[in-house]
């Protein structure tokens, strides 16, 4: 099965998911939902008894759910039961709760959406968009950030063509954070103020998206140029295409006269927006 992750969105909580692409369907992590519809503390341990009474009575949907590695909240990736969305009404139908209808149409809403974007992918982009816009991000930040996500795409797949596993990507780019702004993702995110699972990029200025951009751009063409046969090379690839990035970010600092790597998160991003409209409005 070949998946692609991503954590979607339902009322303020946030549910894993993996796209197939050869059967064209969503994968949802089912502690999650069962999370959002019974509030409970330990969701895990809902499930458990959930699972085993449902085998007990004979019921075919627990048995043929699938489980996928998806990244838990000790930021290890480990193994998690997933349902697709035949499976995820019929074990709905055993949880009573009153959110059992919302979710149901939104775990539609999110197959339909999908399937409508592989025959236009424009649609993923005007909805990335909207969604960007509706945080308070303006246009040229989103534009920055659109760019930054079709290059890092471009990155991952030039790796997978060279031979590295996804679970090294994040040394890579470790590698590449490092070379431009001396820290590591953990490190980036802390120096932010950001927690749990928040996104860096998101809460990155359009510069630091630009240099980021810069610098997987020259990773990428730099391992297309030399392909690298070893994780090692690919290390030693990172490290310097990141390193062009770092020689832009000298130059426009040297420019400037101050640093451009910001502690500026989405929120004070958003507030450093709105502030001076709510000035003029006085």
């Amino acid at each position: 099965m070949s998946t692609t992750e991503q954590i979607q969105i339902f009322a303020d909580s946030r549910i894993r998911t993996a796209w197939d692409d050869k059967a064209e369907k969503w994968y949802f992590s089912i502690v999650d939902v069962i999370a959002v519809l019974t509030d409970s503390q330990d969701p895990y341990q809902y499930w458990r008894v959930l699972k085993s009474r449902l085998k007990s009575e004979g019921n075919e949907t627990v048995t043929n759910c699938n489980a996928l590695k998806f990244v838990a909240n000790d930021g290890k990736r480990r193994l998690t039961d997933v349902a697709d969305q035949e499976q995820l009404f019929r074990l709905i139908q055993s949880i009573p709760s009153k959110k059992a209808e919302p979710i149901k149409l939104w775990i539609a809403k999110v197959a339909s959406e999908r399937v409508d974007e592989t025959v236009d992918p424009e649609l993923a982009v005007n909805r990335a968009i909207a969604l960007y816009r509706s945080r308070g991000y303006d246009d040229a930040w989103i534009k920055e950030r659109l760019e930054q996500i079709q290059e890092r795409k471009a990155l991952t797949d030039e790796w997978r063509r060279v031979g590295v596993k996804e679970l090294q990507f994040a040394v890579l780019t470790n590698d590449i954070y490092k070379a431009i702004a001396d820290m590591s993702a953990k490190e980036y995110k802390e120096f932010k103020g950001l927690k749990g699972k928040a996104n860096l990029r998101d809460n990155m200025t359009a510069t630091e998206n630009a240099l980021t951009r810069i610098g997987e751009i020259a990773t990428r063409e730099i391992s297309q140029n030399e392909n690298p046969t070893t994780f090692e090379q690919s290390r030693s690839v990172a490290r310097r295409g990141g390193g062009v990035a770092r020689a832009a970010r000298d130059e426009l600092e040297r420019q400037l006269g101050r640093s451009v790597i910001s502690p500026q998160n989405a929120k004070s991003l958003r507030a450093a927006k709105t502030q001076p409209e709510e000035l003029d409005e006085k």
